[in-house]
């Protein structure tokens, strides 16, 4: 730590000599080591960026030159050198540091990330800002092989590479890993797109097909294309300058080519190969397991963790699939890039026929699937909520709007603690449940959510089942693949006076707190279609109606209900409870869920508030 304990800031690594700086990445890269196996955090991304980190910052003026890190995961040694160190501890915890830039938390954090594949797009823009302001300065965008899968990275390119004279340079870290296995990886996605079985059927359609001055044509457009096997032909017909590949972790070969590109002009590509987890043996083996870590004892590594007493929803969803799968052979699943994270690993192995990783390509995935559903398949699209809104205009076009038959299972629906506010679902019931032909469930426990799929898959059209990140309630999960009646709810606590409509995860606390105010308590199950019969019934026998739902309440369930009893000429009094419209940080899940009033202390102290002092007064257990 001799070297890095004095570095408070990018302009005090600059002050170092260039001896003194693989010192210095060797002392980082141990750092960060001890300080994620004491919080948890992203791990093997970190490590793999270390000596590119520190010569971004040696070589660059920051923070008047921009960097932009695309999703943002890989910024530990980045948030280290700009004044952070000694906040590390706090990382992903209440009040503390994110794991992801922030803008409001550093102005070295000049643009907030977590989503992959926007850091081309965001440095270009700062980059022309700066041409239009006659301003000087470097726009750098450090973007991962795995997120030039996406769409949005090549749109970027393609404006990028016709503004000749901005300041924007593109670093592509090349590890050939993204989250799950490389599906993403750059050059095997040449490979794939630009085959050679490809080309020979050209040719030979050419030569039968063809006059002679245009098959010459061809054979020059066909040598043309197989250059873009190679990554530097490729950029370059975007308009880049590329340079590379170079070893990303060789400082004698990352600090001078940057020196060299800092005095180029006009759009850069710098090409460099890393290894995620490099510098710690366990991670370099397993860099899958390593990407997203827990505590642990670095010299142990990461233990299997003892089994625990309820699956998580997780868990619920990949076992599900394949049952499903086993029961119909027309089921497919589909990811984007998440299939550790959705629970879709041994469904690979069993169906590998039927499992298809699309990589960071959420819009593809949805119209894929819609494709799928064309010829008669039964897709099962598995994607976080917060994901799901990257391809909300293919949920809309390419599949509502022709009633395909496409299940979507939502996981993380609601708040997801360390991840915070750019991961969390908070959003999908209002973006879901105003599109027509969609059903629309909330899972309250592991048992309903497996009916739920099972509904949604047997529902011809598109359906979307919500559940939230971790462990269920411990509900017994029977093995039969079961459905529930569409558009129906259920009480599950008959009180007096106040009726609280619980929807998905807030049933349970919802249940809690109806045992304290003798309220009845329904587990509503469906957001669309609402059970409106239910609603008018609860309206009859009760005084007050009380909404609660782990979503946005503008526009979400609460408001389905309110819109309900308004088309039935029915006003009551109403509480809706939900997530305030505000961003919420991250932190631990429990404590998040109490800080908004979604415990069950939250939702009784709630509801007392704003009924107690009402004619006739409540009736309250125990107060």
């Amino acid at each position: 730590m001799n070297l890095l304990e004095k570095i408070d800031s990018p302009a005090d690594v600059r002050k170092l000599s260039y001896s003194q700086l693989t010192p210095l990445a060797h002392e980082l890269r141990s750092y960060l080591l001890d300080s994620v196996s004491k919080t948890g955090g992203h791990l093997s991304s970190n490590l793999g960026t270390v000596e590119l980190t520190v010569a971004l910052h040696y070589v660059f003026n920051t923070p008047h030159d921009r960097i932009v890190w695309d999703v943002g995961h890989q910024t530990y040694s980045h948030k280290i050198l700009t004044g952070r160190r000694d906040r590390m501890h706090t990382l992903r915890q209440l009040n503390g540091i994110s794991g992801f830039p922030k803008r409001d938390e550093s102005e070295y954090d000049t643009f907030g990330t977590a989503h992959s594949s926007t850091s081309i797009s965001a440095a270009l823009g700062m980059a022309q800002a700066a041409k239009i302001k006659g301003e000087h300065r470097h726009a750098i965008a450090v973007i991962g092989d795995g997120s030039m899968t996406a769409g949005m990275a090549f749109e970027a390119l393609n404006n990028a590479g016709v503004q000749e004279d901005v300041n924007l340079l593109v670093i592509l870290n090349d590890n050939d890993m993204s989250i799950s296995p490389p599906v993403g990886a750059l050059n095997r996605y040449l490979a794939r797109l630009m085959s050679g079985q490809f080309y020979a059927a050209a040719k030979n359609v050419g030569k039968s097909v063809l006059p002679g001055p245009v098959l010459e044509l061809a054979k020059k457009l066909e040598e043309h294309a197989k250059g873009m096997v190679v990554p530097a032909t490729m950029f370059e017909e975007f308009g880049f300058n590329y340079i590379g590949p170079i070893d990303g972790h060789d400082l004698d070969s990352l600090i001078p080519t940057l020196q060299n590109i800092k005095q180029l002009k006009g759009p850069q590509f710098l090409h460099v190969v890393t290894k995620k987890g490099q510098g710690y043996k366990l991670a370099e083996a397993e860099p899958i397991l390593y990407h997203g870590t827990g505590k642990f004892n670095p010299e142990e590594g990461i233990k299997p963790a003892a089994a625990p007493s309820k699956k998580t929803y997780t868990e619920v969803f990949g076992d599900w699939l394949c049952d499903m799968a086993a029961a119909d052979n027309k089921l497919v699943g589909i990811t984007p890039a998440m299939r550790e994270g959705s629970g879709m690993v041994r469904f690979d192995q069993e169906y590998p026929d039927r499992y298809f990783d699309v990589g960071i390509a959420e819009q593809h995935s949805v119209t894929f699937g819609a494709g799928l559903a064309c010829e008669g398949l039964k897709p099962v699209v598995a994607i976080y909520s917060t994901f799901l809104q990257r391809g909300y205009d293919q949920l809309i076009h390419d599949v509502a709007l022709q009633n395909l038959d496409v299940t979507f299972a939502l996981d993380r629906a609601g708040l997801v603690g360390a991840d915070g506010a750019t991961h969390a679902g908070n959003y999908d019931m209002a973006y879901l449940r105003c599109i027509p032909n969609m059903v629309v469930m909330a899972a309250s426990d592991e048992n309903e959510c497996r009916q739920m799929l099972t509904t949604g898959y047997h529902y011809n059209g598109p359906a979307a089942i919500r559940y939230p990140r971790g462990a269920g309630v411990g509900a017994a999960i029977a093995k039969e693949l079961t459905s529930i009646e569409i558009g129906k709810g259920e009480i599950k606590r008959t009180g007096q006076k106040i009726a609280i409509l619980a929807f998905g995860s807030m049933v349970a606390p919802a249940v809690a707190a109806g045992e304290t105010l003798n309220a009845t308590v329904a587990n509503m199950r469906f957001v669309k279609p609402l059970d409106v019969e239910l609603v008018k019934q609860l309206a009859a026998d009760h005084d007050y109606f009380v909404t609660v739902e782990e979503g946005c309440i503008m526009g979400g369930a609460g408001a389905a209900v309110a819109e309900a009893l308004a088309a039935a000429g029915i006003a009551k009094p109403m509480l809706m409870l939900g997530l305030p419209d505000k961003f919420i940080d991250h932190g631990d899940p429990a404590k998040l869920l109490a800080s908004v009033g979604l415990d069950a202390a939250g939702i009784t102290a709630s509801i007392k508030q704003r009924y107690a002092g009402d004619e006739p007064r409540l009736v309250v257990n125990n107060a």
